[in-house]
């Protein structure tokens, strides 16, 4: 059974950095584009990031381009999210998903199949 699973999420200061995982199990990354979402309360599910399956081509949101960077280890079958330059509008819980694609990817929530349960990211002083 496809699963993913999240980890790295915590409390950190404004202007600090964390290291967010998205673990595969049941799959290898090989084939699936993954991306990354968050989801403040009382808000809608936005795109953060993804990357292709060949790791060739990423996508970043606005709010968070320049100071994101989406990698992935197939090896590993994790997918990475760095992140930099914390500051309290990035509170939420942050979640993982994947979808079987090649070529370049998508931001777009509907367009993944696969979902992790998420962690949370707390930047808060």
């Amino acid at each position: 059974q496809l699963q993913l699973v999240e980890s790295g999420g915590g409390l950190v200061q404004p202007g600090g950095s964390l290291r967010l995982s998205c673990a595969a199990s049941g799959f290898t990354l090989d084939y699936y584009a993954i991306g990354w979402f968050r989801q403040a309360p009382g808000k809608e599910r936005e795109g953060v990031s993804c990357i292709s399956s060949s790791g060739v081509n990423t996508n970043y949101g606005y709010s968070v381009e320049g100071r994101f960077t989406i990698s992935r280890d197939n090896a590993k079958i994790t997918v990475y999210l760095q992140m930099n330059n914390l500051t309290p509008e990035d509170t939420a819980v942050y979640f993982c998903a994947a979808v079987s694609s090649w070529g370049t990817c998508s931001i777009a929530k509907d367009d993944y199949a696969y979902w992790g349960q998420g962690t949370q990211v707390t930047v808060s002083s």
